[in-house]
């Protein structure tokens, strides 16, 4: 007898170990396969998958997983299987009919991946696809949290090819220069890069096509670099991501890389354009205009590299110059990429399982899904349309603006705006109280009074156009403002005048303890001053 309830079975989570030569990381953590339980889900994990990331088979099982032997099993058994790199042929072979697929898939470079993941029916969503651009869409962003890896780790594999201090020193031995690094490229990898490099002590130079990164740069201790020519429409690319530039300012460009390659001692390049090659930003010629035991990091390798020289996954010596171009640099922190990956696939499951009964929903009319989704119950998908942005907000009409355009009857121009008449009131009541004050107060109190405003417009008109990074020595410095205490306490114990007119004791001894307190004061804020800019210079 029906009783008109149906039963839906929970999905299985399948995460098969990488079997791309060098890959260490895995799709998902221990500490996220519980999170996958919570959302109605069983996680099934191939035997081993986690041993290069360090995470062990008994991990997985105390957290909830099943660990299966062997990818053919693992795979039979999924209806999701979450990947780090996308799956080989063999692997597509192993694919349950109509099963869903997450992991990176680059779409425009692999069109035969999408033929043979079609041809199985399947539901794949290529986490390099998601609009960047849609802030929900952050938590679920891989490439900037792969990114930020590969960008530190840019800098390590820099420093141990180098074989020099990045930081200078003033030894016994004599005095090291501090090492020059030029980043091309002020992503999410070139950020890491340069916060970590100047983190290290060197000089730190960085370009971008994208003029507006610049503060970032300086902000992380770099200094931006600009190209000496004006791009129509600037550097910023749909969905979030950098685009083709014209030839005009690609020539502009290499002029400015041929000069920083003369000058720098290390290179890090981490140029990307979606679906397209690598672009090439550094020439045969530039590397050999480099000093010799220069290093050249380029972590656009894999997609052809940035270098001209590149050997994608080789480190190479040309030239006299070290050419990394390793493939595999956010798999040699492995643990760390694994968890921030992880993560970040845990965020997208969630958007897909909103009831949290273990069962997906991919919902084609959500910006965000769509855009990862490169095929659908065995159609391509891909590219997908671009995202619907909200309009921008029309500000509510202000009661006081309504009012004043009712009382206009719909004749004229509306009246003034609020803040000009607050403007006007506040400037007139300063006035009166002025009045009020030269005409009442003695002439000693007004001249001491109109110091006083004065200072304090001048001190609010210097702070408020100074940046807010050299607030603190600016301060520091201000405090010499202090000696007007100084001279103040200085009057009080002078000997000068008669007798009657000295101070008492109490009086001299707490000016003498102000002379003391000032003076600190003063001296320690031009210390301070000159900390922090010594931390500004290079």
């Amino acid at each position: 007898m029906q009783t008109g309830v149906s039963t839906v079975t929970a999905q299985r989570i399948g995460v098969p170990r990488e079997v791309f030569p060098g890959e260490k990381r895995v799709a998902t953590v221990p500490e996220v396969v519980e999170k996958l339980i919570k959302l109605g889900f069983k996680v099934a994990i191939e035997s081993g998958a986690g041993d290069l990331a360090n995470f062990s088979d008994d991990t997985y099982r105390a957290a909830g997983a099943e660990v299966i032997d062997g990818a053919a099993a693992l795979w039979a058994a999924s209806d999701m299987v979450l990947k780090v790199r996308g799956p080989t042929s063999d692997e597509v072979g192993l694919m349950r009919e109509g099963g869903t697929l997450i992991s990176f898939i680059w779409p425009a470079q692999n069109p035969e991946l999408l033929q043979q993941l079609t041809a199985k029916n399947a539901t794949v969503l290529a986490i390099d696809a998601l609009p960047r651009m849609l802030s929900r869409a952050q938590k679920m962003d891989a490439l900037t949290s792969q990114a930020g890896v590969t960008g530190y780790r840019a800098v390590i594999e820099a420093a141990n090819a180098f074989g020099r201090f990045f930081n200078g020193q003033i030894t016994a031995a004599g005095k090291v220069q501090p090492a020059k690094v030029f980043i091309a490229g002020a992503g999410v990898a070139g950020l890491a890069a340069i916060g970590t490099a100047a983190g290290l002590g060197a000089i730190v130079r960085a370009n971008d096509t994208r003029a507006e990164v610049a503060d970032q740069v300086t902000s992380l201790g770099g200094e931006f670099v600009k190209v000496e020519y004006e791009e129509e429409g600037g550097g910023g690319g749909g969905g979030g991501y950098a685009k083709v530039m014209s030839e005009g300012f690609q020539q502009a460009q290499r002029d400015m890389y041929a000069k920083q390659a003369r000058e720098v001692d290390i290179i890090i390049t981490t140029a990307l354009i979606p679906g397209k090659p690598a672009p090439k930003l550094i020439t045969a010629e530039m590397v050999k205009s480099m000093k010799p035991g220069s290093v050249i990091v380029d972590m656009a390798a894999e997609q052809g590299g940035n270098c001209e020289l590149t050997e994608p996954g080789m480190a190479v010596v040309k030239h006299g110059v070290t050419i990394v171009g390793y493939t595999d640099l956010a798999s040699r922190l492995s643990k760390q990429s694994s968890t921030l990956y992880a993560t970040n696939l845990f965020r997208l499951t969630e958007e897909l399982c909103k009831t949290k009964d273990g069962i997906i929903n991919v919902n084609m009319e959500d910006d965000a899904i769509r855009g990862l989704t490169v095929t659908k119950e065995g159609s391509i998908t891909w590219p997908a349309p671009a995202p619907k942005l909200p309009a921008a907000a029309t500000a509510p009409v202000k009661p006081a603006a309504a009012n004043a355009a009712k009382k206009g009857h719909g004749h004229g121009a509306p009246s003034e705006p609020m803040a000009g008449s607050k403007l006007a009131i506040m400037f007139g009541v300063a006035a009166a109280l002025f009045w009020l004050i030269g005409a009442n107060a003695p002439k000693e109190f007004l001249s001491h009074f109109t110091v006083f405003v004065l200072a304090c417009f001048v001190g609010y008109m210097v702070v408020w156009n100074v940046k807010p990074a050299l607030h603190t020595p600016l301060m520091s410095v201000t405090n010499a403002i202090s000696s007007i205490i100084a001279i103040g306490a200085l009057v009080q114990i002078s000997p000068m005048g008669s007798a009657v007119d000295r101070p008492n004791d109490l009086i001299t001894w707490v000016a003498g303890a102000g002379i003391v307190l000032t003076a600190i004061n003063m001296f320690g804020g031009f210390a301070v001053t000159q900390r922090m800019l010594a931390m500004f210079r290079k």
